[in-house]
């Protein structure tokens, strides 16, 4: 069975963390708290260069396979959990450790059915020593989670989230995710490096809530203390194409000062660009998307986007399977609550190699390009 996890450096009473280890502003309006309030200094980074390098064989034995079982919507049409499953699985190939899955799919919307599969694990708890959790959404299966956590007999893992809810009696084990917060960081120094200050932009957002606030948010925030930047417009395209192209479309006819189109999703940057093209203004205006897709990456190649947040997608499926290496191996306290995958710049400055080599480390055990699924 899987060890008891300690995290973060937290103290510990009745086996729940004492937390936050250090509070961040806005802490008092969140009903959550973010990474760097649960994480002990230099425990996500040190977990990140491990998922970037090349594995290091698990040290213990094992009397047979490990039993992990996975709870997510991995039904619905996003390869987001399938490549997660890839990668925990590939690593763990990797490392040398021998597992068994038992799979628990459902849609996205399929809320009771995550909850009755929740059931089933917790009733069955002696047949798994990791339960790997995909909420279908947070708050809704915030009790489950809860009461998954505190089963002491395996434990537990959260993927797609990084907010860990303040009022679960029981943590899990970890949450794997990649923060939007972070990206637009990442891209903020990058934009304000290549383009300086004082720069004039608008804005494609997606829909109000926690994604855009970060992607979008946090980013026009960014740019705007640190290069005094200047948000001409902002457009709400629902990360759809059509808002992306329709947003584009009024942006270059009514704000045409706007040098810079921030993109919140890989769907409304194709709409964007497919607007700029259409007016041949591709190369006078400086197109961001989100995420670094194969879509986004083939924009850069033609030259009809110049730079987007790339998430190395296969960072949460991999760091997985290092958390339970280091469970089995007496090392838990080493990592951190939430791990956040690596995101870097994809850029039009790159040359069709450096892109082709970032694409291959983003989907290193998944694969390039579209899933056969």
């Amino acid at each position: 069975m899987a060890t008891s996890v300690l995290f973060a450096g937290a103290a510990w009473a009745d086996g729940h963390a004492t937390l936050p280890l250090k509070e961040l502003p806005g802490i008092a309006d969140r009903d959550y708290w973010v990474p760097g309030e649960v994480n002990a200094e230099g425990k996500l980074e040190a977990l990140q260069e491990v998922v970037g390098a090349a594995a290091v064989q698990y040290s213990g034995s094992q009397d047979g396979p490990i039993q992990i079982a996975l709870i997510y919507p991995s039904a619905d049409t996003s390869d987001f959990w399938a490549r997660n499953y890839l990668a925990l699985t590939k690593r763990l190939d990797e490392l040398g450790i021998q597992f068994e899955t038992t799979e628990f799919a459902s849609r996205q919307i399929e809320h009771s059915l995550q909850s009755t599969y929740a059931n089933q694990v917790e009733q069955d708890a002696d047949l798994y020593d990791y339960v790997i959790f995909g909420p279908s959404e947070l708050a809704i299966q915030a009790d489950n989670i809860d009461k998954l956590s505190a089963n002491d007999g395996f434990a537990t893992y959260v993927w797609a989230f990084h907010t860990p809810l303040k009022d679960l009696t029981n943590q899990p084990d970890a949450w794997f995710d990649f923060s939007s917060a972070a990206g637009a960081l990442t891209m903020c120094d990058y934009m304000l490096g290549r383009l300086g200050n004082d720069v004039v932009m608008s804005m494609n957002r997606g829909i109000p809530g926690i994604t855009d606030n970060q992607r979008s948010g946090d980013f026009k925030a960014c740019v705007e203390e640190k290069g005094n930047w200047t948000t001409e417009y902002e457009h709400y395209g629902e990360y759809q194409r059509e808002g992306g192209f329709e947003g584009t479309t009024l942006i270059m006819q009514a704000y045409p000062d706007s040098k810079v189109i921030h993109n919140a999703n890989t769907a409304m940057a194709m709409g964007s660009v497919e607007a700029q093209v259409a007016l041949g203004k591709e190369k006078d205006i400086f197109s961001t998307g989100w995420g670094g897709t194969g879509l986004e990456l083939d924009a850069i190649r033609r030259g009809e986007l110049d730079a987007t947040p790339m998430r190395m997608g296969d960072d949460v499926g991999a760091a997985t399977a290092e958390a339970i290496r280091a469970d089995l191996e007496g090392r838990a306290d080493e990592l951190p609550l939430v791990f956040l995958g690596r995101i870097t710049v994809a850029h039009d400055q790159m040359s069709a190699d450096e892109l082709d080599a970032l694409e291959v480390e983003a989907f290193r055990f998944s694969g390039v390009g579209a899933l056969k699924r």
